[in-house]
């Protein structure tokens, strides 16, 4: 309980600087404004749950193709899996596990979106990580704790909406980025932005690839992105994207059980079409949406255990297509009304290939399903005077298989003398079973129901002296049951999938962000997290502090993460504890040009995320970014 204890220092701390801000009254200045908890563009002040942000300037001084490795740092509670220096893969060895509160997104309990859309593989629910590549994003904004009522049921644990790049001005804007580092590691990027009148288009293409800091650990990935927008009219709208990634990745297995021919060849395709609406009292969209997969797979051999190559490779195509409508409407004064509708049709096709021997050609079948799920909602919010907004939601969402589930929640944000917010939630969360846990490999079973929880959250916040400084800190429980677990079979030989499992997670997050002058920054975010039921890649304790300098031509950021309790195995228990130092340097040699430096774990730490994948020790990469 030494985290507990620190932060209950920390709040006493923060609340006795309340006097400070006596004088600094919200007199409706302008906050931060996000489109993720109400689906649509809102004041977070009026959210009953908590929302983290993380805009384009931090991408963009990251200077990594992927995003995720950013969420780990500036998102309490949040934690993203690694197993080397680029690439997560698929099956069996892959990270980019995004877990959150204790629930993961490798078990399908946590959603990403791509502006508002669901991304998950249609056969085993869960996101992919590789699809998310810095080119195309925004800003990410991450709603911590269950979605489920706006989302569905792969929002259980919480959502990341990604965002993606907009052109506000007339003109053309081309950018690129180039990057070399350790372990032959290269990184490409090149985006151009266009917009006259009504028209806009982005576009974009990237190439990476390393070698890995171990044998048999190559990653090679081409990236392609296209967004397209046309106004229609003063208040109608529309845009449509699409977006291609192909990758092949190898997964060198445990060091203590190295593996052999292990490859993984992967193509994903996203793609939407969204018409929106805004007008004084009204706003809302239609979207369409359809994400595409397919998988090459082989899970390699291990030579020193006296295996042979396999006789065969695995195959799947998958997809997930859906329509989502929702429309705000502002019956009187103080009041937002949003109702909404969701369908989703996903599923695949997956077989063993034999690819040698007398069965070379043939396929052996292993699962060809589809399910639909279909949902409608109702969010409403009401401001009482200025200093209290009331929310409430109801969602009915029917599985084709599994059934109907009804998902409540309600919350408060009260908006207190001298900045301070305190907000409180009560919210159900849900996940219905997976095709795979239902149908594929020998322990599927059909007859799983959803897992469930509820998740309880008091959150306090306040920001003063000008708004240069500002903190939060919330609170959290969650109890659920039903869990899918992996369990001996009651009514016969071998394993079989159960919903036997429960949750109950208690823990406690804080952030703070402190402008100090123009030029100096930093920020700081705790998360403790104690679990009935420990589960891989969900530390006990994570912090992170770090601080950035700006000015005339340099920018200089670093930062330090402390990781305490993370498991990387819960059969047998494995622990990881370490400390991590980055560094980040972005020097603006002419108008158009920025030389950049950036030196990761510098403290060259011994360290495992993944259990049996030690991580690289120190790297560094070196690049040049042109924006014309």
């Amino acid at each position: 309980m030494k985290g507990g204890k620190s932060l209950i220092s920390l709040v006493f701390f923060l609340l006795s600087l309340s006097p400070i801000c006596a004088q600094e009254e919200n007199k409706d200045s302008l906050n931060e404004v996000v489109v993720t908890g109400i689906r649509q563009e809102t004041d977070v002040r009026h959210l009953s749950m908590n929302v983290s942000v993380i805009d384009r300037k931090d991408i963009e001084l990251e200077h990594s193709a992927s995003v995720l490795p950013l969420l780990s740092e500036h998102v309490p509670g949040l934690f993203v899996t690694s197993r080397g220096m680029m690439g997560y893969g698929v099956s069996g060895g892959s990270a980019g596990n995004i877990s959150l509160r204790g629930l993961s997104s490798s078990g399908g309990q946590m959603m990403v979106l791509v502006d508002g859309h669901p991304q998950f593989m249609g056969l085993f629910g869960h996101p992919t990580p590789d699809a998310y590549q810095s080119l195309m994003v925004e800003r990410i904004e991450v709603l911590r704790g269950p979605a489920s009522m706006l989302y569905g049921g792969n929002a259980m644990g919480g959502v990341i909406n990604i965002v993606t790049r907009k052109m506000r001005e007339d003109g053309v804007r081309t950018s690129a980025n180039v990057g070399y580092g350790s372990y032959n590691t290269l990184e490409t990027e090149l985006v151009n932005r266009w917009r006259k009148g009504k028209f806009t288009s982005i576009a974009g293409v990237s190439y990476n690839r390393t070698d890995g800091h171990r044998p048999e650990m190559k990653f090679e990935q081409v990236n392609g992105f296209v967004k397209l927008g046309y106004k229609i009219s003063q208040h109608w709208s529309m845009t449509a994207d699409a977006s291609i990634t192909y990758f092949n990745a190898q997964q060198p297995g445990m060091v203590t059980e190295p593996l052999n021919d292990a490859r993984q060849t992967v193509n994903r395709i996203l793609s939407s079409v969204a018409v929106e609406n805004k007008y004084e009292k009204t706003t809302g969209s239609l979207s369409l949406f359809y994400n595409w997969g397919r998988h090459k797979i082989n899970d390699g051999y291990k030579p020193m255990s006296g295996e042979k190559p396999l006789d065969y490779l695995f195959y799947s195509i998958d997809d997930m297509m859906g329509a989502s409508w929702n429309q705000n409407l502002r019956l009187f004064k103080g009041n937002l009304l949003t109702v909404g509708f969701d369908w989703f049709r996903f599923g695949g096709d997956a077989w063993n290939q034999y690819v040698v021997g007398s069965q070379k050609g043939q396929k052996k079948d292993i699962a060809d399903k589809t399910e639909n799920e279909v949902a409608a909602y109702l969010d409403i919010r009401q401001h009482i005077g200025t200093r209290l907004t009331l929310n409430a939601g109801f969602r009915i969402d029917h599985h084709s298989r599994v059934g109907t589930e009804y998902i409540p929640q309600v919350g408060v944000a009260m908006h207190l003398p001298h900045s301070l917010e305190l907000k409180a939630s009560a919210v159900k969360g849900f996940r219905n079973p997976s095709i795979k846990e239902m149908y594929m490999f020998p322990v599927q079973n059909p007859n799983l129901k959803s897992e469930r929880l509820w998740s309880y959250e008091l959150t306090l916040s306040q920001c003063f002296l000008n708004r240069r400084l500002k903190y939060g800190i919330n609170v959290y429980y969650i109890n659920g049951d039903n869990m899918i677990l992996t369990l001996p079979n009651p009514n016969g030989a071998g394993r079989l999938n159960q919903n036997s499992g429960t949750i109950e997670n208690v823990g406690v997050e804080a952030d703070v962000n402190y402008h100090i002058r123009k030029e100096w920054q930093i920020n700081a975010n705790y998360s403790w997290l104690n679990m009935k039921n420990p589960v891989v890649a969900a530390p006990e304790h994570k912090l992170y502090v770090g601080a950035s300098y700006s000015k005339s031509r340099w920018n200089v950021a670093t930062g330090v993460q402390y990781v305490e309790g993370l498991y990387t195995s819960t059969s047998p228990n494995k622990k990881e504890n370490f400390v991590l130092w980055n560094l980040r340097c972005n020097f603006n040699a002419t108008k158009w040009l920025d030389v950049w430096v950036k030196g990761e774990n510098l403290l060259a730490q011994r360290y495992e995320i993944n259990a049996g994948y030690p991580m690289p020790k120190a790297t560094v990469m070196v690049g040049l970014s042109l924006k014309l």
